[in-house]
């Protein structure tokens, strides 16, 4: 790698995949290389970009962005490759003059699924992206092309949800999980970002390192809007990029065989309701699916919140899907144990794969992208006079608006530009949503620590 050093803060480089990379054709070079609204250059930069700025504690997408507006990344064809050329990147992205080898390969991730996604699965025809198997075929197209899938390993991936901007005795607890998790040669998928998506896969290298584990999963999955502000963090050996934030969830859910819930925000909120949502389907109401919410004693509070956000809002029935598990690591881990040997039984009785889970049933409005806009937040049927599960959907896409107005570069735009989301609806449902926020808020779980919030959304009963 040939390396120039700028400045403290800026580097040059010439960066080399270890291994190989499959050939890039002509038509993919030039789509990188095209910086017009057609062209991928912009995607790809904003997530090379992201990649390298790990470790950063700054989460406004805006500021990262006019930090590193000389930012450069070009493609360099060779005979038996391609070679990255890469200027005024983050300094702390090298050691020596050398890049670190995570974030290189992380690098080429981004790379090799902007590519194959754009080619592949939004251009190739062979995929109807308003069509709820279509959906599915193309999350198990991309999975299976960043090779993400494991289908003959025993259902041992457990997803950890939770806030990048967690309280420090929550980060610690996080870890002790995962820890708990590794030891019993469990695997951890999360969103790959800082706080509650970095502590799981800190604690489980631990102890899968104790009980002699080298093939260790610690799978991140994430999507283009959030990569800036939750860039993917130095433990993650698998990154995964996905089109949007519908088909990044569909992907937690089809790979993980049970979800661990630590605290968060909206983003955590958002997650939880695509959850709860699916299972309340009565196409799913017999199979197995374990999901724990868990946290310090200190963070009882915060589930006391959300169980009770949940049945004002959804009901006894979405509350029977869950449990809670407060201040015990090892109870986290021994209750998930038990709950992946009944999804064993069941995909095995069931003819289900281990590594994707077909039999699960995702209505397409928890897969089609909500496209955040003031008129869309404010559209939104926030009422009982619908479903649970479609419900669910709508209260889900009203915490996807609250992540974007909160950190999405477009959304921060957005509400600068226009004012505040507002959502509507009926006071049964707007007063706990009224408090689950303000609650998020006076916790500093919507932005990073020492950040003031102003919020990005305004609620009307």
């Amino acid at each position: 790698m040939e390396t120039t050093i700028l400045s403290t803060d800026l580097v040059d480089a010439r960066v080399t995949p270890k291994g190989t990379l499959e050939h890039l054709s002509q038509e993919e070079i030039a789509k990188l290389l095209d910086s017009g609204q057609g062209g991928l250059y912009p995607l790809f930069r904003k997530c090379a970009l992201a990649v390298l700025n790990s470790g950063s504690n700054i989460d406004d997408p805006r500021l990262i962005f006019e930090k590193y507006k000389d930012f450069e990344v070009r493609i360099i064809r060779q005979a038996w490759g391609i070679k990255l050329a890469i200027k005024n990147a983050p300094a702390a992205a090298f050691v020596d003059g050398e890049m670190i080898r995570g974030l290189k390969d992380h690098l080429f991730a981004v790379l090799r699924d902007v590519v194959f996604i754009s080619n592949e699965i939004v251009e190739s025809g062979r995929f109807d992206l308003h069509s709820s198997p279509s959906i599915t075929n193309a999350v198990f197209y991309i999975l299976r092309n960043a090779r993400a899938l494991e289908p003959q390993m025993r259902p041992n991936l457990v997803v950890c949800w939770g806030g990048h901007s967690i309280q420090r005795v929550e980060y610690d607890y996080t870890k002790k999980v995962g820890y708990e998790l590794g030891l019993r040669s469990l695997d951890v998928c999360t969103g790959c970002g800082p706080g509650a998506m970095k502590g799981p896969m800190k604690g489980a290298t631990i102890g899968h390192s104790k009980q002699r584990i080298i093939n260790g999963r610690y799978l991140g999955i994430t999507e283009p809007g959030i990569i800036a502000a939750e860039p993917p963090n130095p433990i993650v050996s698998q990154l995964v990029i996905m089109p949007d934030i519908e088909k990044r969830l569909e992907a937690f859910v089809r790979l993980g065989h049970g979800i661990v819930v630590f605290p968060g925000g909206a983003g955590t909120a958002e997650e939880i309701l695509y959850l709860l949502g699916i299972l309340l389907d009565p196409a799913n109401k017999d199979l197995p699916f374990p999901v724990i919410f868990t946290g310090p004693a200190d963070s009882a509070a915060y589930f006391e919140q959300i169980h009770e956000f949940i049945g004002k809002t959804l009901g006894p029935e979405a509350q029977s899907k869950y449990q809670i598990i407060v201040d015990d690591p090892g109870g986290v881990a021994r209750a998930m144990v038990h709950g992946l040997a009944s999804v064993r039984d069941y995909r095995r009785s069931h003819s289900d794969s281990y590594g994707f889970n077909w039999l699960l049933k995702i209505p397409l409005e928890f897969q089609l992208p909500f496209e955040v806009t003031h008129a869309s937040m404010r559209n939104l049927k926030l009422s009982h006079d619908q479903p649970v599960h479609k419900r669910a959907a709508d209260l889900r896409r009203a915490f996807s608006g609250i992540v974007a107005g909160n950190i999405k570069d477009y959304g921060v735009n957005a509400i600068e530009k226009l004012g505040p989301f507002e959502l509507v609806g009926e006071e049964s449902i707007m007063q706990p949503l009224d408090g689950l926020l303000r609650a998020f808020v006076a916790q500093g779980r919507m932005k990073l620590h020492g950040a003031q919030y102003t919020p990005c959304y305004r609620l009307v009963a």
